[in-house]
C-alpha cells in the first residue's frame, strides 16, 4: 500500500526506526521528543495519527514500535539520506560535517526511479559518508556488529568504521584530531577514573574522552 504522508510524519517514522535500532524494545514519546527537539504532547499526538494509519504499533505507557509496513517506509528513507549524503561528498564535494541537514531535505523526494539512478551513478555504495549501513533496493540492510572504541582494551588496535553521533560539532571535533573513518588506532592507556583514552593515530598520541570513545564504532585487528 502507498501512503501519501507528510515530512513530519516520515520524520517521526525515520526517528522512531533510528531508536528502536540502537534500544531494541519499543520507544518512549519522551525519548522521540528529546531526538525530534519537540513537546511530549506532540510526540504522542503524531504517535496516535501514525498508529491510526497501522504505522506505528501505540499502546499509552509503554511507548511506540514500527509495524513492519512502518519498518519498510522508514528503511526507504534511511536509503534516501544515505544515498544523497554519499552523492554530495562524493560528488559535491561537501565535507561529512555539512551533508546531514541537505540530506534531510533531500529524502523527502520519493522516486524510486531517482534513488536507483543515483545509486547507479554513485556505483552502488555500501556504506554513507559517516559508515554507516545503506539499505539495498529491497529494503535489506546490514547493521553494525562492531564494537565501541570504549569498550576496548589497552594494547588493542582498531580500525574506525563509523560513528554512532553525526552531529557537525561531533564530526568537527574528530577532523581536528584527525580520526576518521579508516583512521588505525591503538589504545595505549585507559584512565580508571573517567575512562579516558590515550589512543595512538597515525604515530601521534591523543587524549579522547569517554563521551568520544562511546561515539565510535571499530574493529579490532
Amino acid at each position: 500500500m502507498e501512503f501519501k504522508l507528510s515530512q513530519t510524519e516520515e520524520n517521526y517514522i525515520k526517528t522512531i526506526y533510528s531508536i528502536e535500532i540502537h534500544l531494541g524494545k519499543s520507544v518512549s514519546t519522551n525519548k522521540i521528543a528529546e531526538k525530534l527537539k519537540t513537546k511530549a504532547s506532540s510526540v504522542t499526538d503524531m504517535i496516535q495519527k501514525l498508529s491510526e494509519k497501522k504505522l506505528v504499533n501505540y499502546k499509552k505507557y509503554q511507548g511506540a514500535s514500527l509495524t513492519s509496513e512502518g519498518k519498510s517506509i522508514a528503511v526507504k528513507i534511511v536509503r534516501r539520506h544515505r544515498l544523497w549524503e554519499v552523492f554530495l561528498v562524493n560528488n559535491l564535494d561537501y565535507a561529512w560535517d555539512e551533508v546531514h541537514d541537505l540530506a534531510e531535505q533531500l529524502e523527502h523526494i520519493k522516486s524510486k526511479t531517482l534513488i536507483d539512478k543515483l545509486e547507479a551513478y554513485l556505483e552502488y555504495p555500501t556504506h554513507d559518508p559517516h559508515g554507516d549501513p545503506i539499505p539495498d533496493r529491497n529494503g535489506n540492510i546490514e547493521h553494525h556488529k562492531n564494537i565501541m572504541l570504549s569498550s576496548a582494551k589497552v594494547g588493542e588496535n582498531c580500525q574506525v568504521i563509523g560513528v554512532k553521533d553525526s552531529s557537525s560539532s561531533f564530526l568537527k571535533f574528530l577532523d581536528k584530531t584527525n580520526i576518521k573513518l579508516g583512521s588505525q588506532l591503538k589504545i595505549i592507556s585507559i584512565e580508571d577514573f573517567d575512562h579516558s583514552m590515550i589512543i595512538e593515530n597515525n604515530g601521534i598520541q591523543n587524549s579522547i574522552s569517554n563521551q568520544i570513545s562511546k561515539n565510535l564504532f571499530v574493529k579490532k585487528y
